[in-house]
Formats: C-alpha cells, sequence, structure tokens
C-alpha cells in the first residue's frame, strides 16, 4: 500500500509528495497465479484472500509482500535478524493482506475515475525515474535483449513489467488529485504556532501518595476485612507448581564441533540472494528558496513565486562563478535542517522525495550542480555529491554474516537427533539410565511455576508450555521441549495445583494494597480539597500550608515541556495554557503525585519568532492534513468498497495464513 515519508516539513529530507507504491522487487508480486474463484457465488476461493472490484488477492502474493516486509524490519535487528525471521513475517502478514486489499481497491477507484497512463509517461519513468540506473546507465538504454532477459530472471514480462510502472504513475496521479487540494491558511498557521510557542509560569502545590501512605498503620482487622472484600481477586492466586526430572543437548557444544564448508556458504547465499541487494542511492546538498503556499480561494502569489524564484537564479549564477555550496546553503538556504549542515540531505533513495527532486538528483552525473528545479516547496540547486548504483553483495561481502546462522542449523540439527535418540532410550529404560548412557546430567527440580527459571536453563518459554500442558501420569513418561540452552528431555514428576492462600499466607500482600487503594483515594480527596480551598481563599500558598502541601515554582514552560513532580505539560497540568495570571487550577493527577496551579505569568511568542518558524510550521501542517486527507480517502474507499460487495475478504484463507506465517521464516 502507498507508504507516507514521516518526516516533519522539509527538514530530514523533502516530502513526498507523489507516492510510489512498489519497488522493482516488490512488483513480481503482483502477478503471481492464484487460486480457484467461485464463479457462481462471485466470493474468493481456496487460495484467493480477497476479491477485489473482480480482481484476485492470492496467498502467494500476501506472503510475498510479508515476506519483503519482515526482511524491511529485520534490517534494525543486525545479527538477530534470521532469529527473529519468523516472528516478523507472521506480524506483517495482516498488514500485507490490509495494504495489498488497499491498493487494489485505489487501482480499481483510479480507473473509475478516468486517470489514465500514456506509454510516454511509463518510458519517461523507466528512463528518468528509479530504473533508471538499471535500465539507462549514464543515460543510455541497455538494450532490448538485455531488458528482456533481466526481467525474465525475475520471473517478468516487459509488457506486465510496464503495466506495474504504470499503475505507480496512476497511483501517484489519484494521490496527487485527492491530496493536492490541501491548504493551509494564515490564521491556522498563527494558530499552531501559538499553541506550540505560548509559556507560561506558574506555582504549584504537590500532594504526594508516598506521604500519605506513610501515615497509613491499618490494624488486623481493617486488613482481614479488606481480604474479605477483594477475596474474589486471590482466588487460585498462587499458581499452580511442577516438578520435573530433565536433561539437556546443549546446542552451544554441537556448534563448536560444526563446521561450515564453502559449498554450504554458497547455497546459503543463492537461496537468500534477495535479502543482500543494495539499492540505488545518491548522496545529494541543496539549497532550497521556497515559494508561497496557495492562500484561503486557491490562488498563488505569483508575485511571491517570482521573488523566489529570482532569489534562487541569483543563488545559481554565483555558484557557477565559483561560490561554495556549503556557504550559501549555510547563509540562504530555507531548509532548515540541510541548510545546517551545508545543504547535505546524506544518502537517499528513490521514492524519499517528490519526484521532480528525485528525477535530477538521480539523473545528475557525480559532482555535478542542477539548474533550478521547481517543486510544490519552492525552487531547489542540486548537487551529486557521491552514487551508489543498485547492486548485490558479494558472497564475501556476507559471508560473516551467513557462517553463524549455518553453525546455529546444523547445531540444531545434530542436537534435535541426540534428544531424539536419549527420548527414544529413555523411553525403554528410565531417563537416568539413557542419560547416564550418552554422558548427560539429570537434574531434578523443586516445584515450580511456569514463570520460574530452572537451573541451566533460565526462562525457557517453550520448555514451560510443554511441561504444563503435560499429563500426569504414573509412571512418568518421558516427553521433549525446546530451550534456549538447548533441547530437553524430561519428565513430569508432580503437580501442585493452584490454590487460594489464606489471610495469614498473604498478610504483607494484603497490607500494601490495603495502603495502595486507601492512600490513593485520600490522594483524590485532599487534592480537591486544596483546589476548593484555594480557589475560596483566592490563595494557593495559604490552602497548601493548611493542608500540609509543598508549594514549588516553574520557570517559564512550553507546551511539549517537563516540570519536576508535574510531569509533561501536554496532559492534563496543558490547563495551565488556557487559564489567565491570578487563575487557580483544579487537581491534577499526575501519576503518584496530584497538584494544583496558580498561573503567575503568560508569556506569548513574537512576530519575529512567528516570522522565523512560519514556514516550518505551514510545512507541519500541510503535510498533515494531505496525510490525513489521503489517509481517510483510502480508509473511505476500502469501507464502501466491502459494503458494496466489491471487497469479499476470504476470512478463513486469512486466518490459515496468519498461522502459518511463522513457517515461511523458517
Amino acid at each position: 500500500m502507498i507508504r507516507f515519508l514521516q518526516t516533519q516539513g522539509p527538514t530530514k529530507k523533502i516530502i513526498l509528495s507523489g507516492i510510489l507504491l512498489v519497488i522493482c522487487g516488490a512488483m513480481v508480486i503482483t502477478f503471481i497465479p492464484g487460486g480457484l474463484t467461485s464463479e457462481l457465488t462471485g466470493s474468493p476461493g481456496k487460495g484467493i484472500i480477497a476479491k477485489v472490484d473482480g480482481a484476485d488477492l492470492s496467498a502467494d502474493e500476501v506472503r510475498t509482500t510479508a515476506r519483503q516486509m519482515a526482511q524491511q524490519d529485520a534490517q534494525r535487528y543486525g545479527e538477530m535478524a534470521s532469529k527473529l525471521m519468523p516472528f516478523l513475517i507472521q506480524q506483517e502478514t495482516q498488514r500485507a493482506v490490509e495494504q495489498l486489499i488497499s491498493r487494489q481497491a485505489l487501482l480499481s477507484e483510479a480507473g473509475r475515475m478516468g486517470l489514465r497512463v500514456t506509454p510516454e509517461e511509463v518510458k519517461d519513468e523507466l528512463q528518468h525515474g528509479r530504473y533508471a540506473a538499471t535500465f539507462f546507465p549514464g543515460g543510455n538504454f541497455i538494450g532490448h535483449v538485455e531488458y528482456e532477459d533481466m526481467l525474465q530472471r525475475a520471473n517478468l514480462t516487459p509488457t506486465k513489467f510496464e503495466e506495474a510502472v504504470g499503475n505507480d504513475i496512476l497511483l501517484t496521479k489519484l494521490q496527487a488529485l485527492i491530496s493536492g487540494s490541501a491548504t493551509v491558511s494564515e490564521a491556522e498557521i498563527r494558530e499552531q504556532f501559538i499553541k506550540q510557542n505560548s509559556k507560561v509560569k506558574f506555582d504549584y502545590a504537590v500532594l504526594k501518595q508516598d506521604d500519605l501512605r506513610k501515615g497509613l498503620h491499618p490494624t488486623d482487622a481493617e486488613l482481614k476485612a479488606f481480604y474479605e472484600s477483594h477475596k474474589a481477586s486471590y482466588a487460585n492466586s498462587i499458581p499452580e507448581k511442577r516438578k520435573i526430572k530433565y536433561a539437556v543437548i546443549d546446542t552451544s557444544k554441537a556448534e563448536a564441533a560444526v563446521q561450515v564448508t564453502p559449498d554450504d556458504l554458497r547455497a546459503y547465499y543463492n537461496d537468500h540472494r534477495d535479502q543482500y541487494r543494495t539499492p540505488e542511492q545518491v548522496k545529494v546538498s541543496h539549497i532550497l528558496i521556497k515559494t508561497p503556499l496557495p492562500g484561503a480561494d486557491g490562488k498563488v502569489d505569483e508575485k511571491g513565486v517570482a521573488e523566489a524564484q529570482h532569489r534562487a537564479e541569483d543563488l545559481l549564477k554565483q555558484l557557477k562563478s565559483g561560490a561554495k555550496l556549503e556557504d550559501l546553503a549555510k547563509k540562504y538556504s530555507e531548509d532548515p535542517g540541510s541548510a545546517k549542515q551545508g545543504g547535505s540531505l546524506g544518502w537517499i533513495g528513490k521514492g524519499q522525495t517528490v519526484p521532480e527532486f528525485e528525477k535530477t538528483a538521480f539523473s545528475l552525473p557525480k559532482g555535478q550542480i542542477s539548474d533550478l528545479v521547481k517543486s510544490s516547496y519552492g525552487f531547489h540547486i542540486i548537487r551529486v555529491d557521491d552514487k551508489q548504483e543498485a547492486h548485490t553483495k558479494t558472497l564475501d561481502e556476507v559471508k560473516a554474516e551467513i557462517e553463524p546462522i549455518l553453525k546455529q542449523q546444523k547445531a540444531q540439527q545434530i542436537a534435535q537427533k541426540q534428544a531424539e535418540a536419549l527420548l527414544n532410550d529413555a523411553r525403554k529404560q528410565g531417563l537416568d539410565g539413557a542419560a547416564a548412557t550418552h554422558g548427560v546430567p539429570v537434574i531434578t527440580s523443586d516445584f515450580f511455576g511456569r514463570k520460574d527459571a530452572l537451573p541451566g536453563l533460565g526462562q525457557a518459554t517453550q520448555l514451560m508450555d510443554a511441561v504444563f500442558s503435560a499429563t500426569e501420569k504414573s509412571p512418568p513418561e518421558p516427553d521433549l521441549a525446546s530451550s534456549p540452552q538447548g533441547i530437553v528431555v524430561f519428565q513430569l514428576m508432580g503437580v501442585k495445583p493452584p490454590a487460594t492462600p489464606t489471610f495469614e499466607e498473604i498478610r504483607s500482600r494484603v497490607e500494601e494494597e490495603f495502603k495502595n487503594e486507601r492512600s490513593s483515594t485520600l490522594l483524590s480527596q485532599k487534592i480537591q480539597e486544596l483546589s476548593d480551598r484555594a480557589k475560596a481563599e483566592h490563595d494557593l500558598k495559604r490552602a497548601a500550608k493548611e493542608l500540609g502541601a509543598t508549594v514549588k515554582s516553574s520557570d517559564f514552560v512550553l507546551p511539549d515541556g517537563q516540570v519536576p513532580d508535574v510531569g509533561s505539560m501536554s496532559g492534563q497540568a496543558s490547563v495551565a495554557f488556557n487559564m489567565k495570571p491570578g487563575e487557580i487550577s483544579g487537581p491534577i493527577n499526575s501519576g503518584s503525585n496530584a497538584v494544583v496551579l496558580a498561573v503567575l505569568e503568560n508569556q506569548k511568542p513574537s512576530d519575529a519568532d512567528y516570522a522565523a518558524k512560519r514556514d516550518q510550521i505551514r510545512d507541519q501542517l500541510l503535510l498533515s492534513k494531505q496525510q490525513e486527507r489521503f489517509g481517510m480517502f483510502v480508509s473511505s474507499l476500502v469501507d464502501q468498497m466491502t459494503r458494496s460487495g466489491k471487497i469479499k475478504r476470504n476470512e478463513e484463507e486469512i486466518n490459515a495464513l496468519k498461522r502459518s506465517g511463522s513457517e515461511q521464516g523458517m
């Protein structure tokens, strides 16, 4: 589905205006054959996740998409990535379903609205867009034979590939049509500016739950009454406990003896080649001179645009005369984030910038400075500092990543065979005898709960699931389960069912909970009394002294600030920004503290601050409106098509896909 670039204004990157939906690798999924569909009912058949306006969405498409999404997620986890893949794939399966449904719904709607893509537009995208470096390196076409050969290796034909490129362009047009009319008025910008930059200073009286708690000394009678009134919460609160005898086949010992051959490395690399592809990137610097936004009437200040263009042209002349882009960017660029870095945006990939910027950045030779490039933000002067072609890392480059994965896999297989042999022998001659034969020590545990740690195993969730789902038998029968340290062969030796503790057994817990509940109630009562008394007396300090509260004073604080004992000013304390000097607030709870505020002074931001921050706030608001507008459009479209029957989900297939999602990572 459409991916929005999550940034605030152009500070880190130029905001994505046109939305591009799929990279070349992901395109393959659109053309995987699906399963059968019931022609009589029009409902999705086996192997089909959904029908969207008559088009089938197959389980294979979802699997491929979920895996690609998981591989992107996995980049954050480094060496742990391979172990987390099953979980990540399972996690992304539902999102893949909804994104593919939404994408197909958007394509259908774009067609209904009469949007079209010409062959010339597709050709221009291939020649100057994200695929230019692949098919037009250095601006020269690789030739039809090599073009078709490259697509064939990706299981694509030129017709299907170009159709998919056209779909991307079509959806970019739809997004621009829906969100492009979003505008931000001067009043909205100023309102947001004042909201973000107003400051307030206040006195505040603090009552702390811990202080009230220290003064509580409940009697046994009070505690017993509390225990009886809360008895339902204590029912079976002593968890079930079990006792086992177990032996561990340690995978780390097996791993130490494992040898990974060059053939092993090569086979794994070939099977996982997609994971080692690096996309085309460029390292760029730029100068931005912004143009005015459309007014409330939708009209653009042409005089302001012409003035911005004149300023940009003057900077371009200075560059051509030998001035340094870094110096001019720091002094004149209106992209505040990159200006501080001498105009540098660092490395960017396809789909991260507005189309006009991307097209120029990826087509310029290294070291060259562009002419003026106009986008929805204004006029850019772009310099390409470095380029990295799309490529696949070599086996030598990723060998160090692959080897530990293969070692672990081989060790797991060896340990599994050893554990199965031990289990078979234990079923014949008992665990003690079998373990002695295999040279493995046997440990007998005390009774333990599901969340406890066992000696030599730590927190072993899968083992605990197996132990606590096992049936108690006489004589005990051995079984097998996994743990982080290896594979465990165990026998269930005893079970203590859950129990309800007596008052005497949990007296300290009851006292703790009694004090927590009573002190929380007292805090609410006292802070309300403090607020009422302060308002009646028009004196917070006097009321605080009478009730034993501590009074403190804040510095001037912004809406996103923090104040000791009050916490975040974006929470309940935000009422201070709407109060006048001298006003006293109601009770404000901040965790284990409660406060009452008395505003001393409000400080509004200056016009000079507004001039400095206006454009940044405008960009934030405009992006937010564009995202909100298009997001609502997508949500409404999918909902409408679902209610009208144009989208039919096959819940049985979706649930089956979720259950099997983790198997894809194995």
